[in-house]
């Protein structure tokens, strides 16, 4: 799907707030509602729009550490590759993971309450995953920087 300007516009404005009204939206980008609505269903059914969701403070609900967990598996076979994912699938401590290049196969970014939360986290969960070689942890210290996608083109 190719975007325009009101599109990006449109994105942006989600980012900053997707509890804004559409006329809030529409004013903002220079559109009337009709056609915002309009760019805004489309954008969603094309999959350019995935969700829209609440950003939760973690310490607030009790996981005020985040790890950043470096992970070379033995194989990497596409059985192997597909089996850590879903593995990683089911633990709802983990937030996000990517395969990388590079000296580890995997980032895991995983949120816990603390220090002992993170021991049981991997004695219960992450070291039961078959064909994990080598971990390497790092606890956030703190998060300099959290942002929305750069839509400026």
């Amino acid at each position: 799907m190719k975007l325009d300007k009101f599109d990006l516009a449109i994105l942006a404005e989600l980012q900053k707030d997707a509890r804004k009204s559409l006329q809030e939206i529409s004013q903002a980008v220079g559109l009337s509602t009709s056609p915002c609505w309009t760019r805004i269903k489309r954008m969603e059914d094309a999959g350019v729009i995935e969700g829209y969701a609440v950003r939760v403070n973690p310490a607030a609900v009790g996981l005020g550490d985040t790890v950043i967990v470096h992970v070379t598996l033995d194989s990497h076979s596409d059985e192997a590759l597909f089996e850590f994912g879903r593995a990683l699938e089911q633990i709802p401590e983990v937030l996000e993971a990517f395969l990388v290049s590079g000296d580890y196969d995997y980032y895991v970014r995983i949120a816990v309450a603390d220090t002992r939360d993170y021991e049981r986290l991997l004695r219960e969960r992450l070291y039961k995953i078959p064909g994990i070689r080598h971990s390497k942890s790092s606890f956030v210290l703190r998060q300099l920087k959290q942002s929305q996608l750069p839509l400026q083109r």
